[in-house]
């Protein structure tokens, strides 16, 4: 009998790009997604599909048709600045969908959770560089400090309920199917505008005029990390990115590069949870889950691209 997984999240931008290669890999798959920033266009017809809010009593109910071996939790708001702006909504989601998932799991007999973490915010302005997953935890947005939270909780569930979990910390996740509207999808905002001949915007510090320092990894190489994830690296957390340090700047121009756009970013302040720099040290993942990213910036930018214009939009 094949397993089931049940991802939250799984109509959206990397949700749904695992859901595919569950699929592939023989698994039935279940996605419960509110469809605020994810879309049905993503999902693939072998997928059965419930729209709902994780917080929703509903869940629970789900959980017990459905009964999934594996719950892979993807939904999430993302958005840094609107996590300050908005710390009780952002903890209805992040931290109140989160126990209601967990709830469901250890009464309906799910045998391991995988949650979605970020490394690209969680250890804040980071005490090493590139950060490994010992480096000291310094969330300094209200979005990190709910991502560290729900790490804290899924290892409670642990020692309580024996409810196995893999912790994957994300760096900055770039690909086909991002949305452009959140500003954590800054290559796909570049894109798009970029294809439309407007200038984007590019925040910097005063003092860093090239912008922030991110480690950029493609959405292909995150999801053969959820798929290792399913078998190995029990009760334990890895950095998912590539240690490449790039600049806002340089991600910029290479997309114009490929583009042959000579278009000049429009320079903008830092906003607010804006981290200077953030690299990951992604080591143990290749020792303990046997994971190393495979794509370049260049060929990962070159798939994207190819994704946006094939897009209807920009035909």
């Amino acid at each position: 009998m094949k397993k089931k997984i049940l991802i939250t999240g799984g109509a959206g931008f990397i949700g749904s790009n695992v859901a595919d290669a569950y699929l592939a890999e023989g698994y039935d798959v279940v996605v419960v997604d509110d469809l605020s920033s994810g879309s049905l266009e993503n999902l693939d017809s072998r997928v059965k599909f419930y729209q709902l809010n994780i917080c929703s009593p509903i869940l629970d109910e789900i959980f017990s048709l459905e009964k999934p071996d594996i719950v892979n939790h993807h939904a999430a708001q993302i958005s840094v600045p609107y996590s300050i702006e908005n710390p009780i909504n952002d903890a209805e989601i992040n931290i109140k969908g989160f126990l209601n998932i967990l709830q469901c799991s250890v009464k309906h007999g799910v045998k391991k959770v995988i949650l979605i973490s970020s490394g690209g915010a969680i250890y804040g302005e980071a005490e090493e560089y590139p950060a490994t997953e010992n480096c000291p935890l310094k969330p300094l947005s209200i979005y990190a400090i709910h991502k560290l939270t729900s790490e804290y909780y899924v290892r409670f569930y642990h020692y309580q309920y024996n409810l196995n979990y893999t912790i994957l910390r994300y760096a900055n996740v770039y690909g086909p199917r991002q949305v452009a509207q959140s500003e954590a999808g800054v290559v796909s905002i570049f894109i798009e505008k970029l294809l439309r001949n407007q200038a984007p915007m590019l925040y910097a510090y005063p003092e860093e005029p090239e912008g922030m320092i991110r480690d950029y990894v493609y959405v292909k190489d995150v999801v053969r990390a959820n798929v290792a994830a399913l078998d190995r690296g029990n009760n334990n957390v890895f950095n998912i990115g590539t240690g490449h340090e790039i600049t806002t700047s340089f991600l910029y121009k290479t997309i114009a590069w490929q583009l042959g756009s000579d278009i000049k970013p429009i320079l903008g302040p830092a906003r607010k949870g804006d981290l200077h720099r953030s690299l990951l040290d992604c080591s143990k993942a290749f020792k303990e889950l046997g994971w190393s990213p495979l794509y370049t910036l260049n060929e990962g930018i070159r798939e994207t691209i190819e994704f946006f214009k094939n897009k209807e939009l920009f035909k």
